[in-house]
């Protein structure tokens, strides 16, 4: 960034007097840094801002990352997540009245996906809520908005009696082991029989010599793979990190960055914030009503879904397309229907690396939703055809 001089800057209608000399970019909030941020930097990590964190975007080259997720192992830094615990003997009634989906089906280290609404049902974020114990839950939650999602959870609960709300965002460094060798690759730093551990449940156990590690079995590229919770200092960190990339050398182990994680999670057709979910988008328009146990008694934009149901459900759908021309549909693009009216956006597109295709996700009319529906879009200018097809767009093999 160029290092720009002023005195005076215009802020709307108001002119703020800033002294000469001053630098533009040191007014700026500093960057965020994981405890693995000299680690990335070392190794040469393209990184980025991303939600106010200075994170690697590419650290071996996005296609080679990929590849190894959905082939061998990769393993990612994503302790830019935050973690809320909620405590107490009322916070399982918190937890209902915050979240959609019904966490009181949940068991002692069984964790599920569920959002935050807003009262008009669309979403503060997305989660995935984890039972610590029959008066314990933690929270997962997005790295872009950490600071909101914790003021929302303290203005919806914080009266209410028996549960106490802990931010431990800053706690723990978070290592996502992803890929059909990430068992093999992780098994070699525990005693704890990663066998035993089924699809979105975790354990506590010794990882690299250090104690009551929470291993978890979930992701976020569609693959199999383990996420796992230590101490945030740095050079523990840094230790954990470089045993995991030992460990996975005989099976082409490779760190990833955030770029690869885009992709593999855009291939698996599962949402970000901010593209396929926001403040604007309902749980029924995002295909997620699924998630959404309107029947387990009230939280917040329980009454918006119902209405929503009642007066016949959304007006536009997210789809999966895919580009039968050539070009790439990429985020924010327009969608057009073939007798030329625009009728959609693309919320996340790109070439997919493993299906060699160009795939987006977009949001277009219910009517323009079934699948092999043509559609164009607009790319610099050009109407690219495009067709609605099933997702998720890529399904790991079954073992």
């Amino acid at each position: 960034m160029c290092a720009i001089t002023c005195s005076l800057t215009m802020l709307g209608p108001q002119t703020t007097m800033i002294p000469e000399g001053t630098i533009l970019s040191e007014l700026q909030t500093p960057l965020r840094k994981t405890a693995l941020n000299s680690v990335h930097r070392a190794a040469k990590a393209k990184m980025v801002d991303f939600g106010g964190w200075d994170m690697p975007v590419d650290c071996c080259g996005l296609t080679a990352e990929h590849m190894a997720v959905r082939t061998g192992v990769g393993v990612f830094d994503v302790s830019h997540m935050g973690d809320i615990q909620l405590r107490g003997p009322g916070s399982l009634a918190a937890v209902q009245k915050l979240c959609m989906n019904d966490a009181s089906k949940l068991q002692a280290g069984q964790a599920h996906y569920s959002a935050m609404l807003y009262p008009n049902g669309t979403f503060v974020d997305d989660v995935v809520v984890h039972k610590l114990s029959d008066n314990d839950y933690l929270i997962v939650i997005n790295a872009g908005t950490r600071e909101k999602d914790v003021q929302w959870v303290r203005s919806q609960i914080g009266s209410m009696p028996g549960v106490h709300v802990n931010d431990f965002s800053d706690y723990y460094t978070q290592l996502a082991i992803q890929g059909p060798k990430a068992q093999e690759t992780l098994q070699k730093l525990t005693p704890v029989d990663l066998s035993t551990i089924k699809n979105y449940w975790f354990t506590w156990g010794q990882v690299s010599g250090l104690y009551n590690v929470m291993i978890a079995r979930t992701g976020y590229t569609g693959e199999d793979g383990f996420e796992i919770y230590i101490p945030s200092d740095e050079p523990t960190s840094a230790r954990v990190w470089n045993e995991v990339l030992e460990a996975g050398k005989e099976f082409g182990i490779l760190s990833c960055g955030l770029g690869a994680r885009n992709t593999l999670r855009l291939e698996a057709a599962m949402a970000l914030y901010g593209h396929e979910i926001s403040d604007t988008i309902n749980v029924f328009e995002a295909g997620l009503g699924r998630y959404a146990k309107l029947d387990k008694g009230d939280f917040v934009g329980r009454d918006a879904l119902v209405k929503i149901q009642e007066e016949g459900g959304p007006k536009r759908k997210l789809v999966g397309l895919e580009m039968i021309e050539r070009g790439i549909g990429r985020d924010g693009y327009p969608v057009f229907s073939l007798d030329g009216k625009r009728i959609g956006e693309v919320t996340s597109g790109s070439p997919a690396p493993y299906l060699k295709k160009n795939i987006a996700l977009a949001y277009v009319p219910v009517e323009s939703s079934a699948l092999d529906t043509e559609v164009a879009v607009e790319i610099r200018g050009q109407m690219v055809k495009a067709k609605v097809v099933p997702t998720p767009f890529y399904k790991r093999p079954k073992k």
